[in-house]
């Protein structure tokens, strides 16, 4: 199973669309959670972060391979993703993903993580980077089953 954790509700029809379309792709591989938690607005980064942090370690299970999404993470290209993801299904069924808030992930969380993956050193919107994110699992199932995908 995979599970997507991530900070803010997206609000856009065509981001919407976007995400339903890759997760019912997706569902021919793999069941598929996203839990989306409320963004907080406060003027101190720390309560922010630490706000977002209780909230999304309510969806952690302890046997979950986290993977945090974070600028400073690890640059993979399509197939090394594909790997790694097939790597994990081979000693957990569960991969969580978190992506975190405008400020990123409260320490405590980025500790919790098995591994910390970066799409890129640019910044982008987060209901965009959702899409992105899913794209990729789709597309990581389409390698790792030898099928074809369009590049």
């Amino acid at each position: 199973m995979i599970k997507i954790i991530c900070i803010g509700k997206i609000k856009e029809k065509y981001l919407k669309d976007a995400l339903d379309e890759y997760k019912k792709r997706i569902s021919k591989y793999s069941k598929l959670e996203i839990i989306e938690l409320s963004d907080f607005d406060n003027n101190n980064v720390n309560i922010i972060l630490q706000k977002e942090k209780e909230c999304i370690e309510k969806y952690i299970d302890p046997k979950d391979y986290i993977i945090t999404l974070e600028i400073e993470g690890a640059m993979l290209d399509s197939k090394s993703f594909a790997n790694k993801l097939e790597n994990i299904y081979n000693t957990n069924s569960n991969i969580t993903f978190i992506i975190g808030g405008s400020y990123g992930l409260h320490e405590s969380i980025k500790n919790k993580s098995d591994f910390k993956l970066s799409f890129s050193k640019l910044t982008f919107p987060h209901q965009l980077f959702r899409v992105m994110l899913l794209e990729q699992i789709y597309r990581a199932f389409r390698i790792i089953n030898n099928e074809t995908y369009h590049k």
